[in-house]
Order: structure tokens, then C-alpha cells, then sequence
């Protein structure tokens, strides 16, 4: 069944938590149904990018919640010619950031990423730098909503997804996040800063942050 790649099985909205605590929130009037949805997807995720505002998106846009560094798209390729898109966890601060400001700057960076693409090359690699991660920065539906738009609305992009020197305080949000990932659970390593250094990049491309 398509059910299962279908991008609009989700709201209206886009996946969209609409709260920065973990509760999972649902818009009440959705339009769509699974129906419609497996009888023209394509048109589903076209509605999806008209709503969420896709188009509009742009440095200008993002240029505030962009600042705080939280998440950004490398300069380079890894050594497998992927763009690189990196979240900096230590950054993020749910009880400050505007929720609806984040999903913009996600979507705005995986837009940038995937424009990036070389000829051949259809996946991105994403990088979750957990160092320094604390209980402040911990969000439950914002991560759900990063694997949600690829899921619904860029399936098939994402290649791989590295969590950085996870703390142990990490490993309760993960335990919570992990069901909800669907098939993207299976492309998620956790690894240390050494094995991005030696197995992802070159000493020219490798990013400032995990220069030694």
C-alpha cells in the first residue's frame, strides 16, 4: 500500500507541533484525507508547499532565528558528494524560539541543502551535534517535525542522519522520538566527533566545529 510514502496523511498544515513542549498537537480541520492523498500526492505535497509557504522562504526571512546559529548548511560536500545540513542542539532553546520560526529556518535549510545536490547526488546527510546538550535544549516536537517534512514532504532525501556525542540525558528524549521516526530510525548513527572528522570529510571540508 502507499500509505506508508503518502505526504499528506498529515494536517493541512504541515506536520506541524505548534507547541515547543512535547506534546504532539494536531490542527483540528484537516482537509486532507488518506483518500485524496493516495489518489494524487503529488498535488497534496504541491498544497502542502503553497500553505507552509515554501516559496516565500529566504535569508531575509530566516535572518533572525538564523543568527543563533542553530542550524546551518555546510560550505562543503562530505566525501560522498552529500550537502551537509547541520543542527547544533546546544542552540536551540524551545522556551525562547519562536516554534513557527524554527519550522521555517528547517524547511529554508533543507530547501538550501537539497539545491546543492551535484549531478547523480539525490540524498543529504544531516548532522545533530549534541554536544553540549542539556534539558533546556531538549525538544521533543521539534525533533519530530524535522523527520516529519522529510517523511511527508522530502522522502527519499535524507541519507543518512548522525547524532554527535550524545549525552546520557539525551538518551530519554530518544527513546521517546525513536517510534515516531518511521523507516528514518534505521538511518540514524550515533557516533563521536572523531568518526565525523576521519569518516565524513577531508581535512579541507570538514566543518570549524569539529576541527580539533
Amino acid at each position: 500500500m502507499m500509505i506508508h510514502t503518502c505526504v499528506a496523511l498529515r494536517p493541512c498544515r504541515p506536520p506541524l507541533i505548534s507547541s515547543s513542549k512535547s506534546t504532539l498537537q494536531r490542527p483540528p480541520n484537516c482537509k486532507f484525507s488518506v483518500r485524496n492523498c493516495i489518489r494524487d500526492p503529488n498535488n497534496s505535497q504541491k498544497r502542502w508547499r503553497q500553505e507552509f509557504g515554501v516559496a516565500d522562504l529566504s535569508e531575509d526571512t530566516v535572518k533572525s532565528i538564523a543568527k543563533t546559529g542553530k542550524a546551518y548548511v555546510h560550505d562543503f560536500l562530505d566525501v560522498n558528494d552529500r550537502p551537509v545540513l547541520i543542527v547544533v542542539a546546544s542552540k536551540h532553546l524551545p522556551d525562547v524560539h519562536d516554534p513557527r520560526d524554527n519550522e521555517k529556518l528547517c524547511v529554508f535549510l533543507i530547501e538550501k541543502a537539497l539545491s546543492k545536490l551535484p549531478a547523480g547526488q539525490e540524498q543529504i546527510l544531516g548532522i545533530v551535534d549534541l554536544r553540549g546538550f542539556g534539558t533546556k535544549n531538549a525538544d521533543l516536537s521539534y525533533l519530530t517535525f524535522l523527520f516529519d517534512v522529510f517523511y511527508y514532504y522530502y522522502p527519499k532525501r535524507l541519507g543518512e542522519v548522525l547524532f554527535v556525542e550524545a549525552p546520557f540525558v539525551f538518551q530519554p528524549i530518544w527513546q521517546l522520538t525513536k517510534p515516531l521516526l518511521k523507516s528514518y530510525a534505521s538511518m540514524v548513527k550515533f557516533c563521536s566527533a572523531e568518526t565525523v572528522r576521519k569518516e565524513y570529510f577531508t581535512e579541507e571540508t570538514l566543518p570549524i566545529s569539529f576541527r580539533d
